[in-house]
């Protein structure tokens, strides 16, 4: 099983709303112990078990919008199905503080994971989604996503990364339909 945080690297876009999945991942590597640091498949990656199942994590250092190339040499190199992939991915459409795990389907206008199914050539992968708010309709969205959460968002973010690890965790363990039955709205 191989779980993906999205984001951009750098310390510039640390606090972003897009880099929630880096966020995610982090928590979900604390949690478990497990270092990712290791530079491999374009990005940082670490490996450890949880419940007697090897768990792979993954960050891509490509930038959002080539992100699927390293997750492409990830899962190539270990002969992952795209099932066995859950993508740590920023919302705009979903209320924020939520997260929602979805089996499969579209990019939407998400670039990370546009690059990710082009890469793969496969949308059927879950991805577990983590709601950053809604852009003002006058504000551009590329700058929206780069922008960092205000201080009344802050402890909601925290909050919601804390969620996402959880359901992260349970869809390693019980698989995707009862994280999705479990998570979903929350």
């Amino acid at each position: 099983m191989l779980i993906v945080g999205l984001g951009n690297p750098g310390d510039r876009y640390r606090h972003t709303r897009h880099n929630v999945g880096f966020m995610a991942l982090d928590a979900i590597a604390d949690h478990l112990n497990i270092s990712v640091n290791s530079i491999r498949f374009k990005g940082l990656y670490g490996e450890g078990r949880i419940q007697g199942k090897k768990v792979r994590l993954l960050k891509p250092s490509t930038y959002m919008n080539e992100s699927g190339q390293s997750v492409r040499e990830c899962m190539h190199y270990f002969k992952i199905p795209p099932e066995e992939v859950l993508v740590l991915v920023d919302d705009i459409d979903i209320e924020f503080g939520t997260i929602r795990i979805r089996k499969s389907g579209s990019a939407g206008t998400h670039n990370g994971l546009k690059s990710i199914i082009y890469q793969i050539r496969s949308d059927q992968f879950p991805r577990l989604k983590i709601a950053v708010g809604k852009k003002n309709p006058h504000m551009d969205l590329a700058d929206f996503v780069l922008s960092g959460f205000s201080k009344d968002e802050i402890p909601v973010m925290e909050e919601t990364v804390e969620k996402a690890k959880r359901a992260a965790i349970a869809w390693t363990i019980d698989g995707v339909d009862s994280a999705m039955n479990m998570w979903n709205g929350k």
